[in-house]
């Protein structure tokens, strides 16, 4: 298979790929062509058909096709000039080659991700992880294989094993330099920060949001969820539940970047911190793998609102 991310100027390229945008649009001059996004594996890349022929057979956005296309610069990106265009066959295509998976191994992260709630030791902090965790199959199976995000950092399968398992590793880095953290409290909310994410984002290969994600957000579905295993939990004390309730809350930081309370306890401000560094690094991480291997600078970047460097010298 011909990958994205192997793609050269100036090459032709006979593939096939899954769409995952599909807009029609018109040039200054009135006529009319498709912009297309189309992905595998390895990422995405911009296609665009300025000449509607009958090469261009019938398709939607979400569907697999087979393209004829010419691999150009513009903008400093790779793009697509297709030629040609079909709907793929049953069989001509495998969709594990489309989905961008992990550099990790899913099991190995998710036994480690175990052997932190084993290091939880408040007994009713350790029962409602293994709630999730444990005990709810379902769960267990989205959790593993879902993405962090739509377009951001951790966006491809078991990016949200990945970017939760890192937060809690930082958190723990966190915890041992001030102890006045309460580690268990920390742990908990870092295990569960994200897990509304599940519901906020459908599962591949189209990665949209929800109606409950749009209308909602993952935090606020999170609460929803921690608070429903916490209610199956007898005895479960009512202070400590909020404890948790909060670091969810607030793991944005600040109300302008969709968390409905700002830090209050050391804990939510601790889990703020590695969640913030963990999503930043390795969106810087990804911008300078994907940028062009020759060049030293990636170019400016709003999410840091920068031009960046590559570290080499």
């Amino acid at each position: 298979m011909r990958y994205i991310s192997d793609l050269k100027e100036g090459e032709q390229v006979v593939e096939h790929y899954l769409c995952t945008t599909k807009q029609v649009l018109k040039t200054r001059a009135g006529k009319t062509y498709y912009s297309l996004r189309l992905q595998d594996k390895t990422g995405t890349v911009d296609a665009k058909i300025w000449d509607l022929n009958d090469g261009i057979s019938n398709f939607e956005a979400h569907d697999y096709i087979k393209i004829n296309a010419m691999v150009i610069m513009f903008q400093n990106a790779i793009q697509l000039n297709v030629r040609r265009l079909r709907k793929s066959d049953e069989g001509e295509y495998d969709p594990k080659e489309y989905i961008k998976t992990s550099d990790y191994d899913i099991e190995e992260m998710y036994r480690e991700l175990l052997d932190y709630i084993e290091k939880v030791k408040e007994p009713y902090l350790n029962k409602l992880l293994k709630a999730f965790f444990v005990e709810d199959e379902d769960f267990i199976r989205k959790f593993k294989y879902h993405t962090a995000a739509k377009t951001m950092h951790h966006n491809f399968m078991g990016g949200l094993l990945e970017h939760t398992l890192s937060v809690v590793r930082i958190c723990e880095f966190l915890a041992k330099q001030y102890p006045i953290i309460n580690k268990d409290v920390l742990f908990t909310s870092a295990i569960c920060h994200d897990i509304g994410k599940i519901k906020e984002l459908s599962s591949f290969p189209i990665i949209e949001y929800t109606d409950e994600g749009q209308l909602m957000g993952h935090i606020v579905i999170g609460i929803e969820w921690v608070t429903e295993k916490i209610r199956q939990i007898k005895g479960f004390p009512e202070k400590l539940a909020n404890l948790i309730k909060h670091c969810v809350a607030a793991h944005h930081g600040e109300l302008e970047y969709g968390s409905p309370k700002k830090p209050q306890i050391i804990e939510a401000l601790a889990l703020t911190y590695a969640d913030n560094t963990d999503a930043k690094l390795r969106s810087f991480s990804q911008i300078v793998q994907d940028s062009d291997q020759e060049a030293d600078w990636a170019g400016y970047q709003k999410i840091f609102e920068s031009n960046i460097r590559k570290t080499r010298y």
